[in-house]
């Protein structure tokens, strides 16, 4: 039979520091992907980029207003478990409504999905590890 052992400091402190690394790293490139669809493609541009695919135009604006906003809770380390799966949900969304017809490789035209189901297995992987004990929310 198997007994539990409870987790060892370092463990612990490894785990926080994980879970900070990808917190900040993985809310960063949300925020830079956000920004990007706002100063690069513009709003407008997003939208009819997302007409293009079949999909209503607002949903660009929500697509920008997560990445955005969930980028920066991420990275804040608020409701991390809850904002990664969202985000994984939308990256999940991003796979098959935006690249699925493309191949799998992201480095083919119009991009794969290997890079948005990537994302969002991290995602996951941080939903997981929560908000760790370098964060502004409450560890859980």
């Amino acid at each position: 039979m198997t007994q539990f052992t409870p987790t060892t400091s370092t463990e612990t402190r490894n785990a926080d520091l994980a879970a900070l690394i990808l917190r900040v790293s993985t809310g960063g490139l949300f925020v830079a992907h956000a920004l990007m669809k706002i100063m690069v493609f513009t709003p407008a541009g997003t939208a009819s980029y997302f007409e293009s695919l079949g999909l209503p135009g607002f949903l660009a604006y929500l697509t920008i207003a997560a990445e955005l906003v969930g980028g920066a809770l991420l990275i804040l380390g608020v409701a991390t478990r809850w904002i990664a799966l969202a985000l994984a949900a939308e990256l999940l969304g991003a796979a098959i409504l935006g690249h699925g017809g493309n191949g799998f490789f992201f480095n083919n035209e119009g991009g794969g999905w290997e890079y948005p189901v990537f994302w969002a297995v991290t995602l996951v992987a941080l939903s997981l590890l929560g908000n760790g004990a370098y964060a502004l929310g409450k560890r859980d």
